[in-house]
């Protein structure tokens, strides 16, 4: 059996006040068809990235909607992660290496973790291409031609221009399943084909620790305690370290920001996940280009930085930035805007999908445009509160967890 994560009961009638009530009604009876049936979610890490922060809420709402959900994560490796966090990379558009080896060690140790996936599910959701293959040992184990259970390839990432070679190699998996899951259709790529279709955009938990309320004396608390001055402008980016989210980018649009704003301090706050073995080294790169700047602070998990802490520092920010280069989604950008801030985001992929450019937010191309959006806001607080309260109403409307999960399963009953 593979090792599951436990999650503490939710109800789904405590999102009224911020879902409304009609959300919560549309949600009970997208789920009425599938009440008594079981559902397995499987993906790569219990905790440090969005498809985690995705299933540690919807996995108990859906349990209280009467599906009886588990969440289990693959048992892997320093070398298996090395080779998923390069079929990332590639999947995003890096010409990476690609090696025969490389896919023998993937498909080796997927199996090894199919083996165990031994009870039956009604319904099973695959998230991303760690687990994939999990479907080749499905199908061996046919029973008179049929898969047991309906399954679904839940694709998080930007696919709008994956390395060739990589996506050759994930697309047949992914084409075995008997539904997909996008988070836009710019992500489908021509030719893909087999299973039934359905872009969905990730949402974020707004009863969440992170995403709750957090008052003055608790943020006030926080920053002392991480070496911030609650007296000054702070601009801060929370994601990874990693290269898609161009960290070394951020701290040059802050620098040239600084030139305007000589009192503006940086934080980065990243979670070390246990399946991205690039995100210590990109750690590191990110302390060696702030040059021992006393205002720029790197923070991660490892200094206590939790959920709590980093509600606090989204909302006692000045302004948010998230200058992705490639983005799957980015639920740092929804959690900004709930909480009322002007992101500045960059001009790819899913942050496309949540800031409506020059309204709730501002869209960037390159390090210069994101240091003079930065300038703006600071020097504009009443545009900069404008933004925020458009910003939290486009959330309300688009991005919380019961649309997506009413979304997802109106398809789930599609395919049955």
């Amino acid at each position: 059996m593979l090792p599951t994560v436990p999650a503490p009961p939710k109800s789904v009638d405590d999102y009224i006040e911020p879902a409304g009530e009609d959300a919560v009604e549309r949600l009970r009876a997208a789920a009425e068809p599938l009440r008594g049936l079981r559902l397995l979610h499987l993906n790569s890490a219990a905790f440090g990235g969005g498809v985690a922060e995705l299933l540690v809420a919807q996995v108990p709402l859906l349990n209280d909607l009467g599906i009886e959900t588990t969440w289990a994560v693959l048992e892997g490796s320093e070398d298996f992660f090395h080779v998923t966090k390069t079929i990332h990379n590639g999947l995003q558009g890096a010409e990476v290496e690609w090696t025969r080896a490389m896919e023998t060690a993937y498909h080796e140790r997927v199996a090894e973790n199919a083996a165990k996936l031994d009870e039956p599910y009604d319904l099973v959701i695959v998230h991303d291409p760690q687990p994939a293959a999990v479907i080749d040992r499905q199908d061996d184990r046919r029973d008179r031609g049929r898969r047991r259970g309906t399954w679904v390839w839940r694709c998080h990432i930007d696919l709008s221009e994956p390395f060739e070679p990589v996506w050759r190699f994930v697309a047949p998996m992914a084409e075995r399943y008997d539904g997909a899951i996008f988070t836009m259709e710019d992500y489908v790529q021509p030719g893909f084909q087999g299973p039934e279709l359905a872009c969905i955009p990730p949402s974020i938990d707004p009863l969440s620790l992170k995403n709750g309320p957090a008052g003055n004396e608790m943020r006030h608390e926080v920053l002392v305690r991480y070496g911030v001055d609650n007296r000054r402008p702070i601009v801060a980016q929370i994601s990874r370290f990693d290269p898609w989210k161009d960290p070394l980018g951020v701290i040059d649009a802050y620098r040239l920001a600084k030139q305007e704003a000589p009192d503006l301090q940086l934080v980065m706050i990243g979670s070390m996940a246990t399946d991205d073995p690039e995100g210590m080294r990109w750690l590191d790169l990110t302390e060696e280009h702030r040059k021992d700047d006393p205002d720029v602070h790197l923070m991660t998990n490892f200094e206590g930085i939790g959920n709590l802490e980093v509600n606090a520092f989204q909302r006692a920010a000045t302004v948010l930035v998230q200058k992705s280069i490639r983005e799957g989604f980015g639920l740092v950008v929804a959690e900004g805007m709930w909480k009322e801030k002007a992101v500045i985001g960059g001009n790819v992929g899913g942050i496309r999908l949540q800031i409506d450019d020059g309204r709730c937010g501002y869209l960037v191309d390159s390090v210069e445009d994101c240091a003079e959006r930065i300038v703006e806001l600071l020097g504009d607080p009443e545009r900069r509160n404008a933004m925020g309260t458009a910003a939290r109403e486009r959330v309300r409307d688009r991005f919380l967890t019961l649309r997506e999960l009413e979304d997802t399963l109106r398809f789930l009953v599609s395919l049955r």
